[in-house]
């Protein structure tokens, strides 16, 4: 019999410096996109999001009840592209700080992910 436990993925929660992820034009803005990154024998699952010029990274991880944000790839933000929206309870999150300004963790924050953006490239930081 499989041991449930040893079939799930190892996860992390920090990322090296200096991966490239994408070209800074890959993400509209207002936009949003999905990274899983394979560190040694675990994964890192964050999201980039991009807003009036600027980005943020984030650990794909609500701080509510820890799942991933988006119910759908790449569905990080609202529909007028305003807020972070967590598809499971419905908490909203500043895009470039992270905080949450509504639903049920109101004042709680996402993790960041530290990302930069320079030579047109996207990467972590």
């Amino acid at each position: 019999m499989t041991d449930p436990a040893a079939a799930e993925r190892k996860r992390v929660w920090k990322t090296p410096p200096g991966v490239p992820l994408c070209a800074a034009t890959d993400i509209a803005d207002p936009g949003a996109r999905s990274f899983v990154l394979q560190i040694g024998e675990a994964f890192f699952h964050g999201f980039v999001v991009k807003k009036d010029g600027g980005i943020a990274g984030y650990v794909d991880r609500c701080p509510h009840q820890g799942f991933p944000l988006a119910l759908e790839l790449d569905r990080y933000l609202t529909p007028d592209g305003s807020l972070i929206l967590c598809g499971w309870h419905g908490a909203v999150f500043e895009p470039l700080t992270g905080d949450c300004i509504g639903g049920p963790c109101a004042g709680g924050r996402l993790t960041p992910w530290p990302v930069e953006s320079s030579a047109g490239l996207i990467r972590t930081a």
